[in-house]
């Protein structure tokens, strides 16, 4: 009886061990995913500013030489 007992929690453990790795992955895998989220959305908000910024700059008037200076 005293193996079964001892196969029963050498049995225990490696499925916690399993269990715990598992968990670890998944942590990883939705860390990785946050920050690729991140990246993306900040990527998409530096296209949309840069995109903003042209507009407003085409819209300035071209300088026009001043007659009046020379």
């Amino acid at each position: 009886m005293r193996k079964a007992e001892r196969l029963t929690s050498v049995k225990s453990e490696l499925l916690d061990i399993f269990m715990s790795m598992e968990v670890s992955e998944h942590e990883q895998r939705s860390r990785t995913a946050a920050q690729r989220n991140l990246r993306a959305r900040r990527g998409i908000e530096l296209h949309e500013e840069f995109k903003r910024l042209s507009q407003d700059i085409a819209e300035l008037p071209e300088d026009e030489p001043n007659d009046d200076m020379h």
